[in-house]
């Protein structure tokens, strides 16, 4: 591609609506996965006692490690998300701007 398709390409109003659907997209699950883990980390810090409680009474599992393995899972989900939107959304919108692309440049 030429540099004159990839300007046709940022001139685009799809261009700006993937970018900014994306972003902000990107920018709320790194959000999520930032807030949670620091969370956990400053229950941790601040918090140690909550995390060594057993879940329910007699049981070995205690709430720090049912809170670290949901944790685990859910970042497998949000991963799993992120993926499932980009193979499809993102994908339609950028095949959409590079066929704009080509015909512009005809």
């Amino acid at each position: 591609m030429s540099s004159e398709m990839y300007e046709h390409m940022r001139t685009n109003p799809k261009f700006q609506t993937l970018v900014a659907k994306r972003g902000r997209f990107a920018w709320t699950l790194a959000f999520i996965v930032l807030g949670m883990f620091y969370g956990f980390v400053l229950l941790v810090a601040f918090k140690p006692a909550l995390l060594g409680r057993p879940i329910y009474q007699g049981s070995m599992v205690t709430i720090g490690v049912a809170f670290e393995l949901f944790m685990f899972i859910f970042f497998w989900v949000l991963t799993a998300v992120y993926v499932r939107r980009a193979n499809g959304e993102f994908d339609e919108l950028t095949a959409d701007l590079i066929k704009d692309a080509w015909k512009e440049n005809k």
